[in-house]
């Protein structure tokens, strides 16, 4: 069952927490949740092999997992953990482990705070050839990555002067098999003017960021920056940056990774709940432009996003998954599920669904050591009733390496060489819940992702369908049936489709 702690609980885990972070976790509420899930499924074609070579099979699995959720004035926490065995009735058997969790913490009040990240998933090594799909055995095209990522800082609000914060931040990144290895220090000195006269303010930063990674040799960027923002109505606001930058790695465009930059924008905010912001300017790499939308309606959300910047995979992998979908359904479901910790415990749940079983939400991510220029727009969209839920999420994606490919042969010894110095994504995906009486509801998730590569004559398509339909049997025990269909294209050959059906039991205790 829920367990809901205060201070005045007993000793368990949140308070094991709480003697790690005495200052701010003393008036904290925790939800603490553990479950387990029993799933048999029947798949044909275990290995994702073409018709001729397909063999089905039978799988079993039992998850033991554990939602964690503690919530207060000074602490967050986030916890979301389980782990997944799988018997196999024609191969060996394996195991996951899947985490994500998350914690920010007001050690001092109004000076030091901390915030950490952790997380371990299994990962596409290539964009290319068969995909991760939930429940079915290794393709050969996968790896479990850990993440991590420890920050504290000092923040501070001088009156009548602005806020300063000094930031340090340790990320490593590393997977099986040492295909990726990584690990940065950075340092942070950002400062912002309170407002003055009749609103404009400013903000300057220094960054620094030490990179070593176990195939390079170590990197150093740098980054200043000083910005300018002037209202001009209530509603209206003009935007202004300049600074220089140097990223610090061996560039093989012929344009070295460093100089000046700028930009000029915008900001329209015509109600609470509208939003946009846009800019463009120019770095070293050429013009640059930015965008960012965000529309709330009573039972419809809206995020439109687009963004230039230099990045690397193990960057990518140590952001946040599916944090504008979270923070898209959280605003709608306020009204619906008012208490928050439960709230995210559902989300968590919809998103694991709509994401589990499909092409990801985001872009497909992959293993490189390689730095690229990334062009993303996004688009998420969500609406929520109180019987029925929908997300769309739509990803376009342009990725340009800036250094040479010979760092990646080793890790993608079955893609043609050189195949990834340019590719373009395009994906999207469909979640729909929708509750039919008070015990039983219906889950649809549709996913298309299409990754073509712009260097070599290479286009891989990836189309996920689910259905399913799950009927509470008790207050804390849910079963399920699901119907799945997968199907995979490329101009390469290798070209497969799956079939699967599963039952599951979950149980919460």
């Amino acid at each position: 069952m829920a367990i809901t702690i205060s201070r005045r609980a007993p000793r368990s885990v949140p308070l094991l927490l709480s003697l790690l972070l005495p200052a701010p976790a003393g008036a904290v509420d925790w939800l603490v949740v553990p479950s387990l899930r029993l799933r048999e499924s029947y798949t044909d074609n275990a290995v994702l092999a073409p018709q001729a070579q397909a063999r089905s099979d039978f799988i079993t699995e039992i998850a033991p997992a554990l939602a964690l959720i503690g919530s207060g004035p000074r602490l967050q926490v986030h916890l979301d953990y389980s782990w997944r065995k799988f018997h196999y009735l024609h191969r060996p058997d394996t195991d996951t482990h899947q985490l994500q969790a998350s914690t920010e913490a007001e050690l001092v009040k109004d000076w030091l705070h901390v915030e950490a990240r952790a997380g371990v998933s299994r990962q596409n090594v290539s964009p290319f050839g068969p995909q991760i799909i939930d429940g079915l055995p290794g393709s050969g095209n996968e790896s479990t990555v850990r993440t991590t990522m420890l920050s504290p800082y000092l923040r501070h609000r001088f009156r009548a002067l602005g806020t300063a914060e000094l930031r340090y931040t340790r990320s490593t990144v590393a997977s099986g098999g040492d295909l990726l290895a990584m690990h940065s220090d950075e340092v942070q000195m950002l400062l912002s003017g309170e407002p003055h006269g009749n609103g404009w303010s400013w903000n300057a930063s220094y960054d620094r960021r030490n990179t070593q990674n176990s195939k390079l040799a170590p990197e150093r960027m740098e980054r200043s920056s000083v910005g300018l923002r002037y209202p001009f109505s209530s509603k209206w606001a003009a935007t202004a940056s300049a600074g220089t930058e140097k990223e610090g790695y061996a560039s093989s465009t012929g344009k070295a990774p460093q100089g000046r930059f700028w930009s000029v924008g915008g900001v329209w905010t015509p109600s609470p709940r509208t939003s946009v912001a846009f800019s463009t300017g120019r770095r070293f790499f050429g013009q640059t432009y930015s965008l960012d939308a965000h529309f709330l309606q009573r039972h419809t959300n809206w995020s439109l996003n687009y963004s230039e910047n230099i990045t690397t995979m193990p960057a990518q992998y140590l952001r946040l998954g599916n944090a504008d979908a979270a923070n898209l359904l959280d605003q709608l479901w306020r009204g619906i599920f008012p208490n928050a910790m439960q709230r995210r415990l559902r989300i968590d749940a919809f998103l694991r669904y709509a994401n589990g079983l499909g092409p990801e939400l985001g872009a497909i991510n992959y293993f490189s050591n390689r730095y690229f220029l990334q062009k993303q727009l996004s688009l998420t969209a969500a609406r929520a009733t109180a019987k029925s839920t929908v997300i769309v999420a739509v990803n376009a994606v342009d990725r340009t390496a800036q250094t040479a490919s010979g760092i990646d042969s080793g890790l993608l010894p079955g893609v043609e060489f050189g195949s990834e110095d340019r590719t373009r994504q395009v994906g999207s995906n469909v979640g729909w819940s929708w509750q039919a009486s008070s015990r039983t509801s219906v889950n649809v998730n549709a996913g298309y992702a299409s990754v073509r590569s712009l260097s070599a004559p290479r286009r891989d398509n990836n189309v996920t369908v689910t259905a399913g339909l799950s009927r509470t049997l008790q207050p804390k025990m849910t079963a399920s049936i699901d119907l799945r269909r997968t199907q995979h294209s490329s101009t390469r050959g290798g070209g497969y489709r799956e079939n699967g059906v599963s039952a599951t039991l979950n149980m919460q205790f």
